[in-house]
């Protein structure tokens, strides 16, 4: 399957090339946590991992996705990772006033390793170099079990397959 583009309010935006495939070792990547520090993916414990990549928390979709993340994965043992180029100031103040406390919101301003290694990055239209919206799952050993490329960047994830692809790995 080929996941090398979306589309931004109806025209299409090229990807920097395809995203993960299911049954691959995700590549490991660094990013930046609100308090500046960095970490990487493969420091983080044994356990199934979402990972949901936005363009910007300074949007009304991503706002929302990340609220709705939020609340459906709290009560689920994984780690759920919100990533996006804001600056770590910026993603801790949006945290801290949408009371996001169940999942990581992290930054990939510093090394841009996600955009890069995962090919979520848009090379072109409005919000080129930020990422397209994607969520990929992966188990306890790093190993992808799902990719979703949301096909319109206006447009919010299928909550209910991404939901029912966590709950087939427990």
């Amino acid at each position: 399957m080929k996941l090398t583009s979306v589309t931004f309010k109806g025209t299409q935006v090229k990807l920097k090339g395809n995203l993960p495939k299911v049954s691959t070792e995700a590549e490991d990547f660094t990013y930046v946590k609100n308090d500046l520090t960095e970490q990487s993916l493969y420091d983080l414990e044994d356990k199934i991992k979402v990972i949901i990549a936005v363009p910007s928390l300074d949007t009304s979709v991503c706002a929302t996705e990340t609220r709705k993340f939020n609340e459906n994965l709290a009560k689920k043992d994984l780690i759920a990772i919100v990533i996006s180029k804001d600056l770590p100031f910026a993603q801790k103040r949006f945290c801290e006033t949408e009371g996001i406390k169940n999942m990581m919101v992290v930054s990939d301003f510093r090394y841009n390793d996600f955009s890069e290694y995962y090919n979520t990055e848009m090379m072109d239209g409005p919000l080129k170099g930020l990422s397209a919206r994607a969520v990929i799952i992966l188990d306890a050993k790093n190993i992808v079990k799902y990719v979703e490329l949301v096909p319109e960047i206006t447009s919010e994830p299928d909550y209910t397959k991404i939901l029912a692809a966590i709950d087939a790995l427990k």
